[in-house]
């Protein structure tokens, strides 16, 4: 199980300090809404790493055009 978001440790709010929690927890609820109903989208990479590419290609390779 998670660790709660808040914890009161001792004392008690006042009105102000109360509305302020509130205000901060409904926008980081309304955050999470709005990030989990958003389509997710992969990433595609137009570009390849060097190092994963062969050293040499023939001068007459399909390859070397690429």
């Amino acid at each position: 199980m998670s660790e709660p978001l808040v914890r009161v440790v001792r004392g008690s709010l006042t009105a102000e300090e109360l509305a302020a929690l509130t205000a901060v927890l409904a926008a980081r609820a309304a955050v999470a809404a709005a990030t989990a109903a958003a389509p997710v989208v992969e990433p595609v990479a137009t570009w390849s790493r060097v190092e994963r590419r062969p050293a040499y290609f023939s001068p007459v390779s399909w390859q070397q055009a690429a």
